[in-house]
């Protein structure tokens, strides 16, 4: 059974740093691309960052420059480095992978940010 840990959410002053990890269990991790997406409250979850197994990366827009998404195959473990947070940053922060032997889709619980002054 996969599941997916995510922890290092809470609250920033707008211009600050925060970094996301999320812990895979129950798959081949170095097999599968991992991403981390968010929701804010009345918008659609968007994708933040993605990373394959080749290690290709892609990013919204908008966090371009910003954030840095990395992985630890050792660990079974996705890292989102938030910097230069700002309040429309405020989400909720899912961890997403696609498994691709066998197939298959996997979030995480979610982990609070909050961008405030």
């Amino acid at each position: 059974q996969v599941q997916l840990v995510e922890s290092g959410g809470g609250l920033v002053q707008p211009g600050g740093s925060l970094r996301l990890s999320c812990l895979a269990s129950g798959s081949r991790f170095r097999l599968t691309d991992m991403g981390w997406y968010r929701q804010a409250p009345g918008i659609e979850r968007e994708l933040v960052a993605r990373i394959t197994t080749g290690l290709s990366i892609n990013y919204d827009e908008s966090v371009k420059g910003r954030f840095t998404i990395s992985r630890d195959n050792a660990k079974n473990t996705v890292y989102l480095q938030m910097n230069s947070l700002k309040t429309e940053d405020t989400a909720v922060y899912y961890c997403n992978q696609i498994s691709y032997s066998p197939p298959g889709v996997y979030w995480g619980q979610g982990t609070q940010v909050t961008v405030s002054s």
